[in-house]
This record gives structure tokens, C-alpha cells and sequence, in this order.
């Protein structure tokens, strides 16, 4: 994904607490708690730490998130990501060396007719 797609970055050394709410892609490089509700994607950096419920289209992970994780279409854990809680997606791609300690639940994706 280019940099010109993302729509919003909160960049390393950013500390934000509250609720993320937002269409297309966002970045997060720095610390977030809270909530993320977006049918978009959600992308977090090697150095990031997300913690909250995370309710998205699509996860991609470099990361940490600790805390509850919905995506409704795919999560991509790259080698350095760390997920640590329950993750709820119908796709689910992991590279070695990536973590995830908690319950994982892979159900099919809703069609829409």
C-alpha cells in the first residue's frame, strides 16, 4: 500500500487515547488506547502498540495490539507483529516469526448479495 492511499498517520512518538473512527486506510506508528471502528484498514507499524478493541475490514500488523480483534475481511501478521487477545476473521495470513497468544476464530466472510 502506498503512502498516498492512507488517509490518516499518527506517527512514531504520538501517545492518543480515545476513538479512531475512519474510511480508506489509516497508519499508526505511535501508542493508541482505545477503540478503532472502520470498515477500512487499519495498519500498524514495526514500533507500534495498540491496545483496545480493534473492529476494522482488514489488520495489517508489524506491531503489537493487545486487546479484542474483529476484521471483517483479512489480517496480514507480518514477522515482527504480536497480537495478544482474541482475533475474529475469516482470513488469517502469518508470516514465521510473527505471535499471536489468545483465541483465534475463522469464520466465512458475510456475502453480500
Amino acid at each position: 500500500m502506498a503512502r498516498d492511499e492512507i488517509n490518516a498517520f499518527l506517527g512514531a512518538g504520538t501517545v492518543y487515547q480515545g476513538q479512531l473512527s475512519f474510511q480508506g486506510a489509516v497508519r499508526i506508528d505511535g501508542n493508541f488506547v482505545g477503540e478503532v471502528h472502520s470498515e477500512g484498514t487499519l495498519i500498524v507499524g514495526k514500533d507500534a502498540n495498540v491496545e483496545g478493541q480493534v473492529r476494522v475490514g482488514q489488520l495489517i500488523l508489524s506491531g503489537r495490539v493487545t486487546g479484542e480483534v474483529t476484521a471483517q475481511r483479512k489480517v496480514i501478521l507480518h514477522r515482527t507483529g504480536n497480537l495478544n487477545g482474541n482475533l475474529s476473521t475469516p482470513v488469517l495470513v502469518m508470516e514465521e516469526g510473527a505471535v499471536i497468544e489468545g483465541r483465534i476464530s475463522m469464520q466465512p466472510a458475510e456475502k453480500t448479495e
